[in-house]
């Protein structure tokens, strides 16, 4: 059985619909970062960087496994089941380098400017130009890549579209102010969003962790 510590962020919804994609047992232990619950001790041992998600399979040829960073959790269960993850070939690092584009640069950049614009008591107009800049360029990349390909990293659905989608989901329901304009005018990732939303796994995946 797989353990998944993880909360409501777009990092966190992640693994949640990696899972319902693979139809595999698991169990999901909340991590209330509102509360600060990532630095406590037992968390600690689990993630060293204080950060959702994290999970611990007890059923990994006969021994146990933890994994933090959802990158490498993405990138586990994928190897692990033999799923939305190409075995070899250039297939698998197309997957593999827009899986490290989200997690290096749109994630981080749609987080700043959520940041910003959203969360921050003090606003700072040179971080909000230079995060909105960064963020609008990264959206660019991505629509032209979905103009040529029909999911992220080619034919395909994937790891990497899976790694992708929360962040989208989450800028088109709280960033309309910041970032709408952008988003409206990018038709290909609109279609994409469309795709992504349309399939089960992904909809169950989105409302977890159901929160009591």
């Amino acid at each position: 059985m797989i353990t998944l510590h993880t909360w409501t962020t777009p990092n966190g919804r992640k693994i949640p619909i990696m899972l319902e994609e693979l139809g595999i047992p698991y169990r999901i232990a909340t991590v209330d970062i509102g509360k600060g619950e990532q630095f406590e001790p037992a968390f600690l041992a689990l993630s060293p960087n204080n950060k959702i998600p994290a999970i611990v399979d007890d059923d990994a040829d006969g021994r146990t496994v933890t994994v933090f960073e959802s990158g490498a959790i993405l990138t586990y269960l994928a190897e692990k089941t033999g799923q939305l993850l190409p075995a070899s070939g250039a297939a698998r690092y197309q997957v593999l380098e827009w899986l490290h584009w989200q997690i290096g640069g749109l994630g981080p950049m749609l987080g700043q400017v959520g940041f910003f614009e959203l969360r921050a008591k003090e606003k700072s107009a040179i971080a909000s130009k230079h995060f909105l800049d960064e963020a609008e360029r990264l959206l660019g990349v991505m629509d032209r890549q979905l103009a040529q390909h029909t999911y992220l990293a080619g034919a395909d659905y994937s790891i990497a579209d899976i790694a992708a989608y929360p962040w989208l989901a989450a800028t088109a329901e709280k960033m309309q102010q910041a970032l709408g304009q952008q988003l409206a005018a990018s038709h290909n990732i609109q279609r994409w969003m469309t795709l992504m939303a349309a399939r089960p796994a992904v909809q169950r995946g989105m409302l977890l962790p159901k929160l009591s």
